[in-house]
């Protein structure tokens, strides 16, 4: 070989072996976060924009009943029948809302030439063959959807083509629900004081309609009437795509009342409503809810938190990809446990809709036995918030064009200004510091103070629990990929503010985003401060940190080599209970969506002395003057 070509050749491996390198250390990173086709959103594999038009006499497509909730139902199955001449393996049907999907919906666009038949995505979908193994060889099917009162009516239509290259070949005859603009779906949060209780709906009515609001009342007793704000949410306040154009969908009319100087620890009933202008009201059904301990009382008191649970289908639909498959285990398990328990945290990645609006209405329905009967508060997640160049710390497009507004708006929470999602909340002698991990928390900034405040606001002689919580973790986490990272945590999470935690003795810091559990020992500094495993009594000396972030979504993978710090971990769906049964006594378990056994625990002992004790960076001020 000569020595021209033989330098070309070396050089042409070398390069083939760079570029192999390249690529496995991408895919491997890519893993390592989950992002190998994990984080897309089922309804992206469908490529609406490109759908051709062919429609079929012979294609037979049928939806009934006609009339959903008659009894005053929200949730109806329905039956399709499909007869197909020639079926296909690909052939898919998808569920619109409202019915009409053709161009006539679309936005004007500037190339006519590429104008779309179809604009908006199904809200969702079923292969043909999903129901019958031999429908490519006898053409018929019959598929089973469950439908959520959505504000709007319904068809179903026959794709050929497969998601990718989309061709419709038949529409359904239209259905819909009795009262399409019924209030629906409550979600109580706290409000801003302990004896005020607020419930947040969604309906159809717009307020020059319908007067919304909540006729509510200790439980037997003379009920009251309170008045509701309205919010809506337009198409021209998303950031972007999806959630601009194809995953656009009208969320309706979000009403939230306010039920202020409740009686502490009293069961109330209440019932949304609309007065129509002619006198008569549109009425939900009739829902309870026990209001809030007085801060410091002392009584049993038990708290659930997770994080990243998402909403899954019942009936199988947008079986593309498995995408939150522990999300209904978790979900039943909370509904059936529900008189064990008095308030929930859910910290982020609360849906995942990532830019396809109509999942909204079906997670409030999903979570609607928990949120309408104890306190549903949320924290603000990547796949609500981050948008590029929107004000998130964080420059993906994981929120999908969302950039908050949905979070903001569908749930409320007791913060000062929702669009930072930050606030503290009181439940009897806990005293929690919800923090934003989308907006940026180093020392210095608005959200810092507000940490640092929240912390230094409780009284711990009267709320001796004291719990911080965020979605990303930052804190400690041995997920493989802040493992290849090298710290063990969200990149800058703790360095400031792990002297806070330190300082003002914070209990248990929670976190989501990483999809698994793992609890640590209580820690400061990557120091385990305390050689205890599960029973921890006097001084503390360190924060626990656990992360909840198993609640539904795909899980995601440890490191193999596991941390000193690190006490239990555990690659399964499951979500935290905390419960104070005094100011002296903790409990936190952590419970498994399959079963809802507890699988890890811990206890905390201590007396208000041990609080008060100097330990390491936490010490107050002293002096030798008399």
């Amino acid at each position: 070989m000569e020595a021209g070509s033989s330098l070309q050749y070396w050089l042409k491996m070398i390069f083939m072996w760079i570029v192999l390198v390249l690529c496995l250390q991408s895919f491997g990173l890519a893993s390592a976060h989950g992002r190998v086709g994990d984080d897309m959103h089922p309804l992206s594999h469908i490529n609406i924009h490109k759908t051709s038009l062919a429609l079929r006499d012979s294609v037979s497509i049928k939806a009934s009943p006609l009339i959903l909730g008659l009894k005053g139902e929200d949730t109806e199955w329905v039956t399709v029948n499909l007869v197909n001449p020639n079926p296909s393996e690909d052939d898919w049907v998808a569920v619109f809302s409202p019915a009409v999907f053709n161009s006539s919906t679309c936005l004007p666009v500037n190339d006519e030439d590429q104008e779309p038949y179809i604009c908006t995505s199904p809200i969702k979908f079923k292969y043909a063959n999903s129901s019958n193994s031999k429908y490519t060889k006898s053409g018929k099917a019959v598929l089973k959807f469950q439908l959520i009162n959505q504000r709007a009516d319904f068809s179903f239509a026959v794709f050929s083509g497969g998601l990718s290259n989309p061709i419709l070949v038949a529409v359904s005859n239209f259905i819909s629900f009795a009262n399409p603009k019924a209030p629906l779906y409550p979600r109580l949060a706290q409000g801003k004081s302990w004896d005020e209780m607020t419930v947040t709906w969604t309906s159809g009515y717009a307020i020059d309609e319908a007067v919304p609001l909540v006729e509510w009342g200790l439980k037997g007793e003379t009920q009251t009437r309170s008045p509701a704000g309205t919010l809506t949410v337009d198409q021209n306040s998303m950031c972007g795509s999806p959630a601009r154009t194809v995953g656009w969908r009208d969320q309706g009319f979000i009403h939230t009342s306010f039920l202020k100087n409740l009686w502490l620890n009293s069961v109330y009933t209440y019932r949304m409503g609309h007065l129509l202008s002619n006198g008569s009201c549109i009425w939900s059904k009739t829902y309870s809810f026990k209001s809030s301990p007085y801060p410091g009382q002392d009584s049993l008191q038990r708290v659930i938190i997770f994080g990243d649970m998402g909403k899954a289908e019942r009936d199988g639909s947008n079986e593309y990809s498995d995408y939150q498959p522990g999300s209904l285990n978790t979900t039943d398990q909370l509904i059936k446990d529900l008189k064990n328990y008095d308030i929930v945290f859910h910290i982020g990645d609360m849906c995942y809709s990532n830019g396809y609006v109509s999942q909204w209405d079906q997670f409030t329905a999903q979570v609607e036995p928990i949120a309408s009967t104890v306190p549903y508060m949320v924290a603000s997640g990547n796949h609500e918030r981050d948008w590029p160049d929107s004000g998130s710390f964080y420059q993906n497009t994981d929120s999908g064009g969302e950039c908050g507004v949905f979070a903001e708006t569908m749930f409320y929470v007791p913060a000062e200004n929702r669009a930072k999602f930050w606030y503290s909340t009181d439940y009897g002698m806990f005293h929690f510091c919800i923090a934003d991990s989308e907006h940026d928390w180093r020392e210095g900034t608005e959200q810092y103070k507000f940490i640092e405040h929240c912390l230094a606001s409780a009284d711990r002689r009267k709320q001796p629990w004291l719990i911080f919580a965020a979605h990303r973790v930052l804190g400690y986490s041995s997920n493989d990929w802040y493992a290849e990272e090298g710290a063990f945590e969200e990149p800058m999470g703790r360095e400031s503010l792990q002297k806070l935690w330190q300082k003002y003795r914070v209990d248990v810091a929670f976190f989501g985003h990483v999809h698994n559990y793992e609890r640590t020992c209580p820690i400061y500094q990557n120091q385990c401060v305390n050689s205890e495993k599960s029973h921890y009594s006097g001084t503390m000396n360190g924060t626990i940190h656990v992360v909840v972030g198993g609640a539904g979504s795909h899980l995601s993978e440890f490191t193999t080599a596991i941390p000193n710090w690190s006490i239990y971990r555990d690659y399964d769906f499951g979500f935290g209970k905390l419960t104070a049964f005094n100011h002296s006594y903790l409990l936190f378990e952590y419970k498994k969506s399959s079963d809802g056994k507890v699988y890890d625990s811990f206890t905390i002992s201590r007396e208000y002395k041990d609080v008060l004790a100097c330990v390491h960076d936490s010490c107050e001020p002293t002096t030798l003057a008399s």
